[in-house]
């Protein structure tokens, strides 16, 4: 295997083109170190995770997904090039236009083809501040189809859903949204609705937006259909606004409650089973048990801004839900977790809801194979012409029995 460190190209690993619109990011960086070099330019990346602190390799091998993935698709769309170590031991280059295979084969490939060194990833003039909405329903119907209204018009940079259930606090770790005044005014709604919906819409503006910003937001919630009464507003610098996970990460860590187990779920669910899932999931299984304390997503995306020549799998559907269940649990009950989230899989199953795992975890082959459906044949072939010994990834169980 080659030296890693051979082919590191810059001294701090991470290089901006103002130029060309990019940035060459090594593999080990962290998006959050990405921001702020891309931020000196007056630059960043378009797409984003909830949370900064992962590597830009680790959620290119994924996807990266976030509330721009409608507007821009997953940071994999972002990528312009890439340097990648195959499991051959090879030094390749590659982009759409060289090497196109493998550079199709890493992105979204769970490193299964090879080590991503260096990413060039598209950048565009970074806004100084935005407006934070959240909003919340009540009906399941009307807030999907208000997001999906959201995604199908200009304006909007940034579009993501959340639960709330009447055994949980309004706020958690993942955001403190609300004030204590608010909080009693939700616990109420609550009490009466067992189940909340949050819609988070954002507005980006800068110096010469600054004017027009707030007629826009009115514009852009004319006809929407939330609890009237219920709709906050926030004002962040566009940093804050990306970085907000990591004030509920230093507040967990200071209390020893992050380092626990995290038994997450995430799911892409096509629209025409959205409303199934509600019914049998949130509702029958999830607030039924009450077991779940940690954030509950749910968001629609476009497949039009997914590559589907790329290894990441999308249902079969113009429009899918991400849906994330991010348990935190402790050591004594995360099996109780992981049972339930066995018991969502299995329900999606029984229903026909043809869901796609994001983060996927299988036990056996035959899973992995009807994971993936019609990229199965192309994955394989991709893993013999640049991993044929199949010493990357073993541990995710795709070509050997568990």
């Amino acid at each position: 295997m080659l030296s890693l460190k051979k082919y590191y190209k810059n001294g701090n690993g991470i290089r901006v083109s103002t130029s060309g619109n990019y940035v060459d990011v090594g593999g080990e960086q962290l998006w959050i170190d990405v921001l702020n070099a891309t931020l000196e330019h007056g630059l960043a990346p378009v797409s984003w995770t909830d949370y900064l602190y992962l590597t830009v390799g680790g959620t290119l091998s994924n996807a990266g997904i976030s509330g721009q993935t409608f507007l821009y698709g997953p940071q994999i769309s972002n990528v312009l090039e890439m340097d990648v170590i195959t499991g051959k031991g090879d030094f390749m280059t590659c982009s759409k236009d060289k090497n196109s295979e493998l550079f199709y084969a890493v992105l979204g490939g769970l490193g299964q083809f090879g080590i991503i060194t260096r990413a060039r990833i598209f950048i565009a003039k970074a806004p100084k501040r935005v407006k934070w909405l959240r909003m919340l329903y009540s009906d399941f119907s009307i807030f999907t189809r208000d997001q999906e209204h959201l995604i199908s018009i200009e304006g909007l940079e940034y579009l993501e859903g959340s639960l709330m259930m009447d055994y949980a606090p309004a706020n958690n770790w993942r955001s403190s949204f609300f004030s204590p005044s608010n909080e009693s005014q939700i616990t109420s709604l609550l009490k009466k609705h067992g189940i909340l919906y949050c819609l988070d819409m954002v507005k980006y503006y800068d110096d010469e937006t600054v004017k027009s910003v707030d007629k826009e937001v009115e514009m852009l919630q004319e006809g929407l259909s939330y609890i009237p009464g219920f709709t906050f507003t926030r004002d962040e610098t566009y940093v804050d606004f990306l970085n907000r996970v990591r004030q509920g990460e230093i507040s967990l860590k200071s209390k020893g409650l992050w380092d626990v187990p995290h038994p997450w779920l995430n799911l892409f669910v096509p629209k025409s089973h959205i409303m199934d899932f509600n019914a049998g999931v949130f509702v029958d299984i999830i607030h039924r048990q009450k077991k779940i304390t940690g954030p509950l997503l749910v968001y629609p995306t476009t497949k039009t801004k997914w590559d589907d020549s790329m290894s990441a799998v999308t249902p079969d559907e113009d429009i899918f839900y991400c849906v994330g269940l991010l348990h935190s649990g402790s050591f004594d009950d995360w099996q109780d977790l992981d049972n339930q989230n066995n018991e969502i899989l299995e329900f999606c199953d029984r229903a026909g809801i043809k869901m796609k795992q994001y983060l996927p975890h299988y036990k056996s082959k035959e899973d992995w194979i009807k994971h993936f459906g019609s990229k199965w044949n192309t994955f394989l072939e991709r893993k013999a012409q640049f991993d044929p010994r199949m010493i990357l990834s073993p541990g995710q169980k795709i070509f050997n029995s568990v």
